[in-house]
C-alpha cells in the first residue's frame, strides 16, 4: 500500500481525523487511524472509539491499493510538521515510511484487523449550509453542561419538524435556544436527538470551514440507524452515538413578559463586564443596577477590591438591580451575534433573556435565546 499526496491536503484530513480519537483509549488499537487506499484510487483516513466515527475522502495524485493503522496522533504531528512538498507513505512490512522532501520518518504498523469497522451512516434526513449551522451549534453548546454525572445536561437536544430545527442546551444555570431553517429531505420529517454537546461542537466546527453545506443522516422515530447521528460535508463525515433523549421542559422556562429591557453595545458591555469582573471571586457575581439611561456595573465588596463603571442604555420599564455569574454573561453576550445587546428582565430572581437587539416581526420571537438565571443579592 502507497500514496503520494500533497502535504497540506493531508495535514489537514489527519487533523480532523484525529480529533476523534480517544485521549486515554479503552484498548491500544482505538488510538490508531485507519488509512485505506481503494481499488478506484481513493484515500480514505478514518478513527472510531465505538462512540464517534470520522472519515475523510480524498484523491491521491497516485496510489496502489491496501490498508494500513498507525497511531493517530503521532501521525498528525509528524504531518503538522513536514515541510510545503509532496508527501509519500509507503507500507514497508510492520512498517509504514513517511517521506517529504528531506524528512523521512518510519511508524510502526498496529495491527488493522483488530479495529473495529466504522458505523453506517443512518438515513440522509436533510441538509444545511455549514456555516448557518456551525453558527447555530456554537450559539447554543456553550451553555451544555460539563458535568457527566449529569449525561443528560452535557447534550444539546436537537427537535427537527418539518422546515424547521431547534436546538437547546442547559446546563441549570442558564439554556440557550436557537431556531434555523434547512432543507429536510421530506417535508414532513420529524425527530428529536440529544447529541453530546462537546462532540456535536467540534464536527460543526470542523464541517463549518469547508464552505459546503452540511447533510444530517437521522433516523425518524422507530427507523434504521435509530440511535446514531450522522454529518457529511466536503467528503468529510463523522457520527455519533445519542445520548438518552430525557430532557428539562425548556420551553416553559422561557418567560414571555418582561417589566424591563435593555438595548446596549454588545461590545462597550462586553469589555465592562470583563474589567470589573477583574475583583470578582470565582464565584461572586457582577450586579447591574439599571436606573434611567444608564447601568451601573459593580463587583467586589467590603474589605475586598471593588470596580465600578457606568455606561449608557437604552432602557425601559422600572428600575432594577440583578446580578450574574459574569463568565455566564459574557458567553451569551459573544453568542447572541449582534452589535446590540438586549437584556429584558422581569425581577431580581427570575430568569433574564439575553437576545440580539436586532428587530423582530410583531409578535415573533428572536431565533436565538440566552436565559440567565441571577444570583440572589444579599440584602
Amino acid at each position: 500500500m502507497m500514496f503520494r499526496i500533497e502535504r497540506d491536503v493531508l495535514a489537514e484530513a489527519v487533523a480532523w481525523t484525529a480529533r476523534s480519537l480517544p485521549a486515554r483509549p479503552s484498548v491500544p488499537v482505538l488510538a490508531g487511524m485507519r488509512l485505506e487506499v481503494t481499488d478506484g484510487g481513493q484515500l480514505k483516513l478514518s478513527g472510531f472509539d465505538y462512540e464517534v466515527s470520522a472519515e475523510v475522502t480524498l484523491e491521491p495524485q497516485s496510489g496502489e491499493a491496501g490498508v494500513v493503522l498507525v497511531s493517530g496522533r503521532l501521525l498528525a504531528e509528524i504531518t503538522r510538521a513536514l515541510p510545503a512538498q509532496p508527501v509519500d507513505f509507503v507500507v514497508d512490512g510492520a512498517k509504514a515510511v513517511v517521506t517529504c522532501g528531506s524528512a523521512r520518518f518510519t511508524l510502526l504498523t498496529m495491527p488493522v484487523e483488530d479495529y473495529p469497522s466504522l458505523p453506517a451512516m443512518p438515513p440522509a434526513a436533510g441538509r444545511v449550509g455549514s456555516d448557518v449551522f456551525a453558527s447555530a451549534v456554537g450559539q447554543v453548546a456553550v451553555a451544555a453542561g460539563k458535568d457527566d454525572t449529569l449525561p443528560m445536561l452535557t447534550g444539546v437536544r436537537m427537535e427537527i419538524e418539518g422546515d424547521t430545527v431547534t436546538l437547546a442546551a442547559t446546563d441549570r444555570y442558564r439554556l440557550a435556544v436557537r431556531e434555523l431553517k434547512w432543507q429536510p429531505g421530506q417535508p414532513d420529517f420529524s425527530a428529536i436527538a440529544m447529541i453530546p454537546g462537546r462532540t456535536l461542537a467540534d464536527a460543526a466546527k470542523a464541517l463549518g470551514s469547508t464552505g459546503a453545506e452540511v447533510e444530517i443522516a437521522l433516523s425518524s422515530a422507530g427507523g434504521t440507524g435509530e440511535g446514531m447521528i450522522g454529518f457529511s460535508s466536503a467528503g468529510r463525515r463523522s457520527t455519533t452515538r445519542l445520548l438518552d433523549p430525557e430532557f428539562p421542559k425548556y420551553r416553559s422556562l422561557l418567560p414571555t413578559e418582561f417589566s424591563a429591557r435593555a438595548d446596549l453595545s454588545t461590545s462597550a458591555f462586553v469589555e465592562a463586564v470583563k474589567r470589573v469582573a477583574l475583583v470578582a471571586e470565582r464565584n461572586t457575581p457582577v450586579r447591574l443596577a439599571f436606573r434611567g439611561g444608564e447601568v451601573v456595573l459593580e463587583a467586589g465588596t467590603g474589605d475586598e477590591a471593588q470596580a465600578v463603571e457606568v455606561l449608557p442604555v437604552d432602557f425601559d420599564g422600572d428600575d432594577i438591580n440583578i446580578a450574574f455569574n459574569h463568565q455566564f454573561l459574557l458567553e451569551g453576550l459573544g453568542a447572541i451575534d449582534s452589535d446590540v445587546a438586549r437584556l429584558q428582565m422581569t425581577t431580581s430572581t427570575k430568569p433574564a433573556i439575553l437576545t440580539g437587539g436586532k428587530p423582530v416581526e410583531d409578535g415573533g420571537t428572536p431565533d436565538y435565546r440566552y436565559l440567565i438565571m441571577p444570583i440572589r443579592l444579599s440584602s
